[in-house]
């Protein structure tokens, strides 16, 4: 009788308690996930998300505690494994506590991030070693085992792993560096030293660039940021260019600047991508082999509109030339004989072209 009532109050205490756990700590969290629904409160909503198996679990452990005090002492050889198991208990109640709160933290505040967004995998498996690796080191600690040796040999198995690892760690550095300065965004249209094109995923190990002929150009992000990155895309789309034209000596100048700029002008008022506001200019820039050179400045919506626009503009262009009779130069060179004369030869004649007179 005396076993019986030693056991049997403590026993039904404990039933009791579990039975008041899991019908007052869910009622709990639904009147607290309510009034933060009236209230708008995302605090009281965020408790009420993560506090939940974490609270159970730490009052089931609390309530258990009571329990093995109140009851007749056990043998000593069993204090050991029952302090253990509620360390292990509190432990695991922190450690789903903990995850949670970095789950719902990454879904309700992390949509603006896209280093959070794109890589969340990555995230959580990452502070979840963590937590996991200060976890095992505590209940290790608490149960008088120690943990010097454990340390080195991370410390010294992270060293090993590092050496192994130095491209792939260089690249998923790379990566965040990337993603946090932000050089290149998808989308972008970026120049590399390997080449050109759109940026269409950035990775924790490589950047893939999809080209004009819709290839895949896939770098490693170490060597993304140790190239020298053009982005077309920053700070705005428009991008302005120059083509390089150039007239014979013969040519009236002015007249040349005025039809080139009356072509310029015709062309990004017709021409698909381009900016029809935009005000062409002419400038004469150097007195070449074969004829005054000069760049004509344009504008395009985005970078590659821009090969649309000077394709168009060179078939025009040549056009409005000849009607005009502005004589576009073709490479010449003279030779100087022993007697004294020169004779002009002409090098690489377009076809049906015809030399000029020496």
């Amino acid at each position: 009788m005396k076993l019986l009532y030693a056991w049997g109050i403590p026993g039904a205490g404990f039933l009791i308690w579990m039975v008041l756990t899991f019908t007052i700590v869910p009622a709990l969290m639904r009147r607290l996930r309510k009034k933060g629904d009236e209230s708008r409160q995302r605090s009281d909503n965020l408790l009420s998300s993560v506090l939940g198996t974490p609270l159970i679990l730490f009052i089931l452990v609390l309530g258990l505690k009571l329990f093995l005090d109140a009851i007749p002492s056990i043998p000593a050889k069993w204090d050991k494994y029952t302090d253990a198991l509620f360390l292990i208990l509190f432990a695991l109640a922190v450690y789903l506590f903990v995850d949670r709160l970095m789950i719902e933290i990454l879904r309700r505040y992390g949509k603006n991030l896209e280093i959070v967004t794109s890589s969340e995998g990555m995230v959580k498996a990452i502070y979840r070693s963590i937590i996991l690796i200060f976890i095992i080191l505590i209940i290790l600690d608490s149960l008088k085992i120690t943990i010097t040796p454990f340390i080195a040999s991370l410390g010294i198995g992270g060293v090993v792993i590092g050496l192994a690892l130095q491209d792939t760690l260089s690249n998923f550095f790379s990566g965040i560096y990337i993603r946090l300065d932000k050089p290149i965004r998808i989308g972008d249209y970026v120049k590399l030293d390997p080449g050109e094109g759109y940026v269409a995923h950035v990775g924790w190990r490589s950047t893939r660039i999809r080209t004009l002929f819709n290839k895949y150009l896939i770098l490693p992000n170490s060597k993304v940021t140790g190239s020298a990155i053009t982005n077309f895309s920053l700070p705005g789309l428009e991008c302005g260019f120059s083509v390089n034209v150039a007239v014979s000596y013969d040519s009236d100048l002015e007249k040349v600047e005025r039809v080139t700029i009356e072509v310029a002008k015709e062309v990004l008022r017709e021409t698909e991508g381009s900016v029809k506001e935009f005000q062409p200019s002419v400038g004469y820039n150097s007195f070449g082999d074969s004829g005054i050179k000069f760049s004509v400045n344009l504008q395009a919506r985005e970078y590659i509109n821009q090969y649309l626009i000077i394709h168009e503009f060179i078939k025009r262009l040549h056009k409005r030339y000849r009607s005009e009779g502005i004589e576009i130069p073709f490479p010449t060179r003279t030779i100087y004989t022993k007697n004294g004369d020169s004779k002009k030869e002409v090098s690489s004649l377009p076809p049906g072209a015809k030399p000029a007179t020496p």
